[in-house]
């Protein structure tokens, strides 16, 4: 049987995915960047809120299928595709893929060693399983989103990067990959359930210690990490961008001091009385000049300042380019895989994947012959 070349520590393992939008998809990216041969199964018509396939770089590095789960021999062909995988990804809201005949039972049947990964907003279970809902909302309860702004304004929204790809995908990837090494040792699959509140709680793990401990108030913009701390925070320069200041240690804020120009606020630290003073203090030495002189200023210092780049800027940033973080590819310019390997590196081997496009190769390569029938 021919075989998929991989390149990365998953190279092997074969994933499939049901297509869906958001976390999902995303989760598959980064186990098919680390090598999987990840089949997509995407549906007629393709999903909503869908962007163009040529520039949706979640489907890169994989391969694609279209199947109709609501044809009659649909669901019977993901069957076929599950007996062959190590992992499985769905994020349908619960139920809905027992209903189309696809659940962990069905898929458990045909294949018992079978990762069954679970990606949803709520969970399978509790009262809000059922409910539709987005990252916004799921951070909203877990009370993520109400740490994050200034506290005279509304919540900052933090795009989908916290629930959605933080709190969901990777704990998802973390998940389906526990749970692939238990199924090599032991012979038995199991349901990983990733929950995006589940996953956006756990990362304020450190904050509810200090919570605890009474060192974190629980509102915005009065604390050490959340902007309350003058040092620890963002500040307009000259030309209306701006500049990231994290000079949390002493020796750090010492040196911070020194460059900004204001060597006479070093008491003000530990005095959170000065905190209102010392803000104006650094906001009008970073008024004063660019961004662009500022980064001159603070380059090679440990002050722990950086310039803040927009979207385009950021791969042309000197340590970026030379750690090639950001990669282009079909004229698409994307961050690379990540983290790295020292004895199987990871690459971008192809671009996002067009659906069907792949169905013959992927009924010969999976042993699916009958993926192929009703094509032209």
């Amino acid at each position: 049987m021919a075989k998929t070349p991989g390149h990365g520590p998953l190279t092997g393992v074969r994933v499939v995915e049901l297509a869906g939008i958001g976390p999902g998809p995303f989760a598959a990216m980064l186990l098919a960047d680390l090598g999987a041969d990840v089949v997509r199964v995407d549906r007629p018509g393709g999903p909503g809120l869908a962007i163009d396939p040529a520039y949706d770089i979640t489907n890169r590095n994989k391969r694609s299928v279209i199947v109709d789960l609501k044809s009659p021999d649909g669901p019977a062909r993901v069957l076929d595709l599950a007996a062959r995988a190590d992992v499985l990804i769905e994020g349908y809201r619960p139920g809905v893929a027992e209903r189309l005949g696809v659940g962990p039972e069905a898929c458990h049947a045909r294949n018992p060693r079978l990762v069954y990964g679970r990606m949803t907003g709520w969970g399978q279970d509790g009262p809000l399983a059922d409910r539709a809902g987005h990252d916004i909302a799921y951070i909203a309860l877990t009370g993520t989103l109400g740490m994050i702004g200034a506290p005279d304004e509304p919540p900052a929204v933090p795009a989908n990067l916290l629930g959605d790809y933080a709190g969901g995908s990777l704990y998802l990837v973390v998940g389906v990959l526990a749970a692939l090494h238990h199924a090599r040792a032991t012979g038995t699959g199991q349901v990983v359930d990733a929950a995006i509140v589940d996953g956006t709680a756990h990362l304020s793990a450190m904050i509810h210690g200090m919570l605890a401990a009474g060192g974190w108030q629980d509102r915005r913009g009065a604390n050490l990490l959340d902007g309350g701390c003058p040092y620890y925070g963002t500040y307009e320069t000259a030309d209306g961008r701006y500049m990231a200041v994290g000079a949390l240690e002493a020796r750090f804020y010492d040196e911070f001091l020194r460059l900004l120009g204001i060597e006479d606020q070093g008491g003000a630290r530990k005095d959170w009385t000065r905190w209102g003073d010392l803000r104006e203090a650094v906001a009008a030495r970073f008024a004063s000049r660019t961004q662009d002189e500022w980064t001159a200023v603070f380059e090679g210092s440990d002050a722990c300042v950086a310039p803040v780049l927009s979207l385009r800027e950021a791969p042309h940033h000197p340590h970026l380019a030379a750690r090639s973080t950001f990669t282009d590819h079909d004229g698409i310019t994307q961050p690379a895989p990540a983290p790295r390997f020292s004895a199987t590196p990871t690459t971008v081997r192809s671009g996002p994947a067009r659906p069907g496009a792949d169905t013959t190769d992927v009924a010969r390569d999976w042993d699916v012959p009958d993926l192929t029938k009703g094509l032209a």
